[in-house]
């Protein structure tokens, strides 16, 4: 039985890995920090959470990492773990590099002192190309990161790389593209619509849904067609770093109008920047006006994957496409599944 270590249990990537992992007769360790604002109830809504063992873990600090590291000696160890939040990082700089920079800094020494056999899987993320520098992102295209996120996770990719290459380490990188389910946290865009959505077909919430930059262009797949590709990395014959993607491009503006057609509600738009607004219709009410609070400092304008190489050397692909995506969020969120 193979033993495998998953830090971020509890988040939405963390609970996908860890049913995936299950269902294929792994051991899960779960790392978990302590604190007052840890919840399972993403394990609870896969039915997995008596199935794992959760060890306490915290990315800030080195030596309860590499006790726990020395302790079970995973087989592989998935680094889910971050401030994943990209609008915060930029109030919270400090906090993001350390945790998603210096905290796979201290797990890559951790394994290198203590268990050199394990496997180790770096959440890498498309945010790192940032102010994209060609069409569309591959492996070789150039970083150009525009936040502390961003940032924080290219120092971690590198650091990856560089332990990789200098100690032999069995080290990879998913750089992983925009992922969302029914379990993705409240405070991300595609939450927010999708839970706005259905309280407005339950008619509990009659204010407009606010937003920032409307016409950024994500490119979308389902977070459980993403496990498998991590999964499906480190069972390699060699480490290597691979872009998970999709490889479509939506707006943000375009997810709005794909939720609501669920509801069977038309988005038609008026006015434009600052003034745009979404309206019923059939109806002619304002369902969503846009908030320049919920801009970023620096904007990233548009991501589209090129997953060809983990594609002809994984053999994977996304089973989910966007259009399903949506909808599986808006009828989970009606249904009132997920907190």
């Amino acid at each position: 039985m193979k033993r495998a270590l998953i830090t971020g249990i509890t988040g939405q990537d963390g609970a996908y890995l860890a049913s995936h992992l299950l269902h294929r007769g792994y051991r899960v360790v779960g790392a978990d920090r302590r604190s007052g604002e840890s919840s399972t109830w993403r394990l609870d809504y896969l039915d997995i959470t008596r199935d794992i063992e959760i060890v306490y873990m915290d990315l800030t600090e080195f030596h309860n990492i590499a006790e726990v590291i020395e302790t079970y000696k995973p087989d592989e160890l998935y680094n889910l773990g971050a401030q994943s939040f990209v609008q915060s990082s930029f109030t919270q700089p400090f906090l993001t590099c350390d945790v998603n920079a210096t905290g796979v800094l201290r797990i890559l020494e951790s394994i290198r002192k203590y268990s050199p056999q394990t496997r180790f899987y770096q959440a890498s993320t498309s945010e790192m190309f940032g102010k994209v520098q060609e069409m569309p992102q591959s492996e070789t295209t150039p970083f150009y990161p525009r936040s502390p996120y961003g940032v924080a996770k290219l120092n971690a990719h590198w650091m990856t790389v560089n332990y990789r290459e200098a100690y032999n380490l069995f080290a990879c990188c998913g750089i992983l593209f925009n992922h969302e389910s029914p379990l993705r946290g409240n405070e991300f865009v595609t939450q927010k619509i999708a839970r706005h959505v259905a309280c407005v077909q339950k008619k509990t919430n009659t204010e407009p849904l606010r937003l920032g930059n409307i016409d950024a262009r994500r490119d979308w797949s389902h977070a459980a067609d993403m496990v498998d590709g991590m999964h499906r990395m480190m069972q390699a014959q060699d480490p290597c770093d691979y872009v998970l993607s999709s490889g479509e491009t939506h707006s943000v503006r375009e997810f709005v109008e794909h939720a609501f057609q669920v509801i069977d509600i038309e988005i038609e738009w008026k006015g434009e920047g600052l003034y745009t607004i979404g309206v019923d219709a059939d109806l002619g009410t304002i369902l969503v006006t846009i908030d320049p609070k919920f801009y970023r400092p620096a904007e990233v304008d548009i991501l589209l994957g090129d997953s060809t190489k983990a594609r002809r050397e994984l053999d994977w692909r996304p089973k989910i496409g966007f259009e399903t995506l949506v909808e599986q969020m808006v009828r989970e969120a009606v249904n009132e599944k997920s907190p």
